[in-house]
C-alpha cells in the first residue's frame, strides 16, 4: 500500500496554500478538486468583483499584480493558474471525495485492487513533491492508523488512496442552503446567479438580502428584467459592499427593482412564487387540504390555494441567493465533532479536530458563520497545518 505524508481536499487557496507548503518542506502530497482549479471562484458571476485588494489574495510569495484597486473574478482565475504553474502543484481534477476513514496501515479488505495510491494522467504538474508513483518513502507497520480517502472521478472510477494525514479545504460553495419549500426543485429555481441576458424582459425573484442578492438584482434590472427582492430581514444585509448598497437601495427606492422585506418564501410554482410575513403561521399539509368529493388527490395541480397574508408574485425565473455551507455530512462521517453553529470542533492553533491527523483549513471551518472566513485570512491556514504536520515526521 502506498502511502503518501497528507491528502489535501479542495483545490481553492487555502488547500493550494498547504500544497505549496508541503512542496517545500518536501512532503508527499496530493490535491484532490471534486471541481476545477479554485472552484468556487470560478462559479461565481463572470462580472464580479471582489471586496479586496490584489495583495491579499496572494499566495505562495507570488505577487497578484492587476490595474485596478479590487481585482476581478478573471484577474483571481488567471493568477492561482499562474501559482500552481509557478509551483508545480500537483493536483487531481474533477475527484470528487466520497469518504474519509482511518484503517490499519494493512488496509481493509473493502479496498480491494482499488486501494492505491499514485498519479493521474489528468492531475496537473509532474515533477517535485508528490509526483506520479512518488511515496514518502515508508508504508508503515501494521496496526498503524492511516486514513483511506475514497473518491470517485468525473467518469465514475472509484479509488482509494492513504495518507498519515488529511486536511479538509473544501470551501462552502458547493453546498447551498436550502429553503425546504414546496417547488425549490423546479427546473426554473436557481441556487448560482450567472449572467443576466437570459431574463431579458423576464419576470425574476431574488431571495436574498446580501451581495449576491443585490448585485444579481442590479445586473438583471439593467439587462432589462422585472426584477423583486425577497428578504426575511427587515432591511439588507449591512455586509453589501460600499460602492453596491447606495445602488441597490437607490433602485429599491425609486421603484426600479421591487422589494418584499420582512417576507419569507412559501411555496414555488411554476410561474410563480408565494411568500408571507416572517413569523406567519406554517401553511397547512396535504392532509389539511380539502379534496374533490371524489376523493381523488390531484397532486399535479397546486397542492393549496394562497392563504390569507400571503402574496403570489408572478417569476418565470427565481434565484435562491441564501447562502452556502461547507459539506459538514463529509467531515461528520470522517469522525468530526461539529459545534452549536455546525463547525468542526478544531484547535485554533494547529487547526487539528478531535480526529487525530485531521485538518480544516479555509472556509470548512466556518460552518454557519459563513462571513467569517475569506480567502484573506483562510490563505494562511495551510502554510499552519503543513507545519505541524512536518514536525512529526
Amino acid at each position: 500500500m502506498s502511502l503518501r505524508d497528507v491528502i489535501i481536499i479542495g483545490a481553492g487557496p487555502s488547500g493550494l496554500s498547504a500544497a505549496i507548503a508541503a512542496r517545500q518542506r518536501d512532503l508527499d502530497y496530493l490535491v484532490l478538486e471534486q471541481g476545477v482549479l479554485v472552484n468556487s471562484i470560478f462559479r461565481f458571476p463572470p462580472q464580479m468583483v471582489f471586496f479586496t485588494t490584489p495583495e491579499l489574495l496572494e499566495i505562495g510569495g507570488l505577487p497578484f499584480v492587476s490595474p485596478f484597486d479590487k481585482p476581478t473574478r478573471t484577474e483571481a482565475l488567471k493568477y492561482y493558474r499562474k501559482v500552481v504553474d509557478v509551483h508545480d502543484l500537483r493536483i487531481v481534477y474533477q475527484e470528487k471525495v466520497l469518504s474519509v476513514e482511518k484503517e490499519g496501515s494493512g488496509g481493509s479488505g473493502r479496498l480491494g485492487g482499488s486501494g492505491r495510491s499514485g498519479g493521474s494522467s489528468r492531475s496537473g504538474g509532474s515533477s517535485g513533491s508528490g509526483g506520479a508513483g512518488q511515496s514518502s518513502g515508508s508504508d508503515g507497520s501494521d496496526g498503524d492508523e492511516v486514513f483511506a480517502i475514497e473518491s470517485e472521478s468525473a467518469n465514475g472510477v472509484r479509488r482509494v488512496r492513504h495518507a498519515r494525514h488529511v486536511v479538509m479545504a473544501i470551501g462552502y460553495f458547493d453546498h447551498p442552503v436550502t429553503l425546504g419549500v414546496p417547488g425549490e426543485d423546479l427546473p426554473h429555481v436557481h441556487h448560482y446567479y450567472g449572467e443576466p441576458h437570459p431574463h431579458y424582459r423576464q419576470r425574476v425573484v431574488i431571495v436574498g438580502g446580501g451581495n449576491s442578492a443585490a448585485e444579481s438584482a442590479l445586473e438583471m434590472f439593467r439587462a432589462g428584467a422585472h426584477v423583486t427582492i425577497v428578504h426575511r430581514a427587515p432591511t439588507l444585509k449591512p455586509t453589501i459592499k460600499y460602492w453596491v448598497r447606495p445602488d441597490i437601495e437607490n433602485r429599491i427606492k425609486e421603484g426600479s427593482i421591487a422589494a418584499h422585506f420582512g417576507s419569507v418564501v412559501r411555496e414555488i410554482r411554476g410561474t410563480s412564487i408565494v411568500i408571507a410575513p416572517a413569523g406567519a403561521p406554517p401553511p397547512p399539509t396535504p392532509a389539511d387540504i380539502a379534496f374533490p368529493e371524489d376523493g381523488s388527490k390531484d397532486f399535479a395541480a397546486p397542492v393549496r390555494p394562497t392563504l390569507v397574508g400571503e402574496l403570489e408574485i408572478p417569476a418565470d425565473a427565481v434565484y435562491l441567493l441564501t447562502g452556502y455551507r461547507a459539506d459538514a455530512d463529509l467531515m461528520k462521517r470522517a469522525g468530526v465533532t461539529l459545534n452549536a453553529r455546525n463547525a468542526p470542533v478544531h484547535d485554533p492553533v494547529t487547526f487539528e479536530t478531535n480526529v487525530s491527523g485531521l485538518f480544516v483549513a479555509g472556509g470548512a471551518i466556518a460552518g454557519v458563520d459563513t462571513g467569517t472566513i475569506f480567502i484573506e485570512n483562510g490563505r494562511f491556514h495551510g502554510e499552519k497545518i503543513i507545519d505541524v504536520i512536518n514536525s512529526r515526521r
